[in-house]
């Protein structure tokens, strides 16, 4: 077989070296360094660790400010306050930059980190209406070739307490939004079954995924992500709910928590972290132990609910084994875990990782295995789509279409 492209020296975390051949953007070959297959082009590695590309499996494009101007952040009155959040947001949108070009700003820096699949949350509701999704779609068209963009349809002013968003919702999947969306049932619409009917009513009828944000704390929010749970299983949708924060699986108890993660597993809901600071977070060794995918993205950046974020799904594991108190290797191993296979699997990705069939995405990296990059954060990465070098040394290289 003549293959279109010849990675050599590549090294596995493990510490094994292979050389890549790549055909028609995905991996055709992988041999040994000592049976180099033939190539019509050839691109030495140098003996860099080679990685899957990275997983960013939440993160808002329409709402970040990264690149615009510095805009300081405002607290809320009692601490956090969702409702009071989303008001911020509001007023700090209506003086921001144009949403393409801050959206472009925040792809150009996930993806020169290593970044080739992503989901991000795009606001469909009676506040903006479909204007922001419009918007996000045509970026997503321009970047096609550098990155993969899973976009849900996200009701951020609520579904019951926003006249007109089920039937948004409903319209954005027809105009491009590949999952639909909910945010905090009990607490933002005080409605947990009416608000659940509207976001399974919208998956349901047109065959896509649910990712609900889901805020809430302690056992309002565990019986909250129940309920989800249930209403998945009873559908047939096991494997394609999400729930992103569930905040409340960080401060229930021991056994609560175990029961709870008992149910996610058997219906196959995922869980989204990003390990926020000074807030409980679900604990990811007791949730993976049970059987639950557990996946991350960086969320927020630079935007009305924190001044934080760099879009280096590398430096998320890393905050992700830091609060969690992993040290280990095995531990350190499975924070990378949470921001590529794991990722892979909640967002149900097509021909993800390191394999013969696989599509040709990975990241080289300056470390010697797994562990290292994880707490060293390596820079200087080159990051290939398809085969080809879409970002080197956190630069896009060049955009298609």
């Amino acid at each position: 077989m003549a293959f279109d492209t010849l990675f050599l020296n590549a090294r596995f975390d493990g510490g094994t070296r292979h050389h890549i051949a790549v055909k028609d953007g995905r991996i055709a070959a992988i041999t040994s360094v000592d049976q180099p297959p033939a190539g019509a082009e050839t691109i030495d590695l140098k003996d860099a660790l080679v990685v899957p590309g990275f997983v960013e499996g939440h993160i808002h494009l329409d709402t970040s400010f990264y690149g615009d101007a510095w805009r300081p952040h405002k607290p809320c009155a009692d601490g956090f306050n969702v409702h009071e959040r989303v008001a911020f947001q509001a007023q700090n949108m209506a003086e921001a930059a144009p949403m393409d070009v801050r959206a472009r700003n925040q792809l150009d820096l996930c993806i020169g980190h290593g970044t080739t699949q992503m989901r991000s949350h795009v606001i469909v509701d009676g506040s903006v209406g479909l204007k922001s999704l419009e918007t996000i779609l045509r970026v997503r068209e321009e970047y096609n070739g550098l990155i993969d963009i899973q976009l849900v349809a996200f009701p951020q002013s609520g579904i019951l307490s926003s006249p007109g968003t089920a039937q948004l919702l409903d319209e954005a999947i027809g105009l491009g939004a590949n999952l639909v969306g909910g945010l905090d049932p009990a607490s933002f619409d005080r409605d947990v079954e009416k608000h659940l009917d509207v976001v399974f009513g919208v998956a349901n009828k047109h065959g896509v995924d649910i990712d609900i944000h889901l805020h809430d704390m302690g056992t309002l929010g565990a019986f909250e992500i129940e309920q989800i749970a249930a209403r998945t299983r009873a559908l047939g949708m096991e494997g394609r709910v999400a729930v992103s924060h569930a905040y409340g699986l960080g401060d229930i108890p021991a056994d609560y928590l175990k029961k709870v993660a008992e149910i996610l597993a058997r219906s196959g809901v995922a869980i989204m972290t990003n390990a926020p600071g000074a807030r409980p977070f679900p604990p990811i060794l007791a949730l993976r132990n049970a059987g639950v995918t557990v996946f991350s993205g960086n969320d927020n950046i630079r935007d009305s609910w924190w001044p934080y974020g760099d879009g280096d799904m590398l430096r998320r594991a890393t905050t992700l084994g830091y609060r969690s108190g992993f040290n280990i290797d095995e531990e350190l191993r499975a924070a990378f875990d949470v921001v590529t296979a794991s990722g892979a699997k909640a967002l149900r990705l097509e021909g993800y990782g390191l394999r013969i069939g696989a599509k040709a995405d990975f990241v080289a990296l300056n470390a010697e295995h797994v562990p290292e990059a994880v707490v060293a954060v390596p820079q200087g990465r080159s990051v290939y789509k398809d085969g080809r070098l879409v970002a080197a040394n956190g630069r896009i290289v060049g955009k298609s279409g």
